[in-house]
Order: structure tokens, then sequence, then C-alpha cells
């Protein structure tokens, strides 16, 4: 096992190793008074792993309810997260006990924002089942819904208590989510390190996955403990996300994110002229992801500037140069299209 330490407005342990399931009651004896737990997960993730988690929970003396909804992005709104808040209300969760997330990055979303605004915030732990949720979505804080007008428009930033990633459940990943989860591995190694790249090139989808989840979840560490709330050094992490959340959008969710990451990086590759382009483009084909996409300059860019990144008359693009040399480029709107249609 791995342990990774995040020291920010909270300070918390990130857990990386195989079974670590069966420990989640007693490591979350270990954050301090709470009698009640509330397991929040979704329909595919809560068969396969909900009973193991609570009964771990029961095991260690805690009082156990589960929230379980539908599962799939489009449940990550307001009337889930609203019947959420009203189950916690209902079984009397004060601010001692706390919330488990047991699920990929749509389920910690929508339990970090509850927890972050239930009796003005209680206590939650992360647990991720898929490889994106491990190694982005459920270190950091960020927590959101999406609304009508864009994905992540209302949320709040919220650190947990505890990072559980048990590298066992990557097992039952299909293989498309688990691709989806390699959009945001490959992220890193583009953003920050070369020798995870080459890791990632030389053993594509066998790739050591305790490396390079621990080393994923290092890299972002050390940028949230830089830049916690997002105004600098943080928005790195968004490279291939301002056109991707835009083409995920316009797909109306039926695209993937990571899918939709995916060609947002290869369009910024292109369109930046970043020299490492063709090893950029190469390795997304090896990992199964898209490079192009069916969507216009124009459709693309109606639901990019409802982005939550856009600041006034402009937005803030993540561009490559090479592999490891990322940079932060502030690009008014009305030069977004133009750079749209030279990486499409």
């Amino acid at each position: 096992m791995n342990t990774v330490t995040v020291s920010a407005s909270k300070n918390y342990d990130i857990l990386i190793g195989s079974g670590l399931m069966n420990q989640l009651g007693s490591l979350a004896q270990k954050l301090g008074k709470a009698q009640k737990v509330c397991l929040v997960s979704e329909s595919t993730v809560f068969p396969l792993y909900g009973e193991t988690a609570a009964d771990s929970l029961k095991s260690a003396g805690f009082t156990v309810v589960t929230f379980v909804f539908p599962a799939g992005e489009e449940s990550k709104n307001a009337q889930t997260y609203l019947a959420l808040l009203n189950f916690l209300a209902e079984n009397r969760l004060t601010r001692s006990d706390l919330i488990v997330a047991l699920g990929g990055g749509v389920v910690g979303d929508l339990a970090g924002f509850a927890a972050a605004t239930y009796l003005r915030g209680i206590r939650f732990i992360q647990v991720p089942t898929t490889l994106l949720a491990a190694v982005d979505s459920s270190v950091g804080g960020k927590t959101a819904i999406d609304l009508p007008a864009g994905k992540n428009l209302a949320g709040a930033f919220c650190q947990p208590s505890l990072v559980l990633c048990d590298t066992d459940t990557l097992n039952t990943l299909p293989r498309e989510i688990f691709r989806d989860g390699c959009a945001e591995v490959i992220k890193y190694g583009i953003l920050y390190d070369p020798v995870l790249f080459s890791h990632l090139e030389k053993h594509g989808l066998d790739f050591d996955r305790e490396y390079v989840i621990t080393r994923c979840v290092e890299l972002k560490r050390d940028v949230v403990m830089e830049d916690e709330f997002d105004t600098g050094a943080r928005m790195k992490l968004n490279l291939g996300h301002t056109i991707g959340h835009g083409i995920e959008a316009k797909s109306n969710f039926t695209l993937s994110h990571g899918k939709a990451v995916a060609a947002g990086i290869a369009i910024v590759s292109r369109a930046s002229g970043c020299k490492d382009t063709p090893r950029i483009l190469a390795i997304l084909r090896q990992f199964g992801l898209p490079t192009s996409t069916k969507e216009t300059a124009d459709d693309i860019l109606c639901y990019a500037l409802s982005d939550k990144k856009r600041s006034a008359d402009q937005v803030n693009l993540i561009l490559p140069n090479a592999i490891g040399d990322c940079a932060i480029v502030p690009t008014p709107v009305g030069q977004l299209k133009s750079f749209i249609q030279a990486g499409l």
C-alpha cells in the first residue's frame, strides 16, 4: 500500500493498494467521533461493493444508511442532490457523522457537494472505484453538480477526510470505462512527467496500476497544495477540458468524460503546434481513445463558452509545448472558434 498525504485547508491521506475496502470501517473509526454513516453510491457500483463497504462500517460499530441513485452523469443534477440532502435530514445525520462516497466521479462529486452543504458541512470519505476518480476527481476537494447550462456549474471546494483507493475495484471495470480513466492518466504525463508518459507508451493498458495511480495522485497533490482553489497553477489540470466539456455537453453526455477530454487534448495539441503532437495522438490511439470529434467548431464553441473556467471575455487554455511542458494561455473569446477549427 502507498500513502500520499495532502496538506491543504484540511490534511488527509490518500491510501492506494489492494484489498483496502475491507479496512474502510477501521480507517473511518480513526477519523474521530461518528455514530452514523451515509453510504452514497449508484446502481452499478453498489451491487458490486456496497455490501462489503457496509459490512466493514458496521463491524466497526457504525450505523449505516444507504442512498443509491441511477448510474450515469444525467443523475448528477439538482434533483438527485436535493433528494440526498433530504435523505440525510430524514435519517438525522449530525455534524459529527460521515458520508462515504462509493463509486466513480459522479458519486464523488454529488456526495461531496452534499457533504459541503448539509449542516454547513460534514466530513466525507472518498472511495473511488474507477481509474478516473482514483487519479483525478476524488483528490483535491472539487465537488459539483451539473446544471442545464453546463457541467459542474454548481459546487463547492470541500476536501475529503480520507481517500481510500482499492485497486482491486478496477478489475470489475468494463474496458471502456477503464480507458476513460486512462485519458486523465495520459494528461498527467503530458503536463508534468515524461517518465510517466514513457511508461504508458511502453506498457499500454497493462501499465503498473499502483505505480501509475500513486504517481498521478502525487502530481495532483503537489498542484492542490500550491493552488487549492484553482486560481493559478491548478488550472493546468484543465488540459483538454474546456473543449472536451464542450464536446461532452454537445453530445448530451452520451460521449463519456474521458473520451471527450481525449478529443480535447488532441485538438489543443494540434492547434498549439506542440512538437510532440505525433506522440500524443499515437498514445491516445494506443489506449483506444478518440483524437477527433464529429462536432463542429461552432457547436463546441457554444458549449465551451458556458464553461465555469471562463473569465469575462477570455478563456484560459492549457497548451502543450512538449511532453512535460504546458502553459496557461489566456485566449480572447473572439479567437476561440478559430483555435478550435485549427485543431479539428
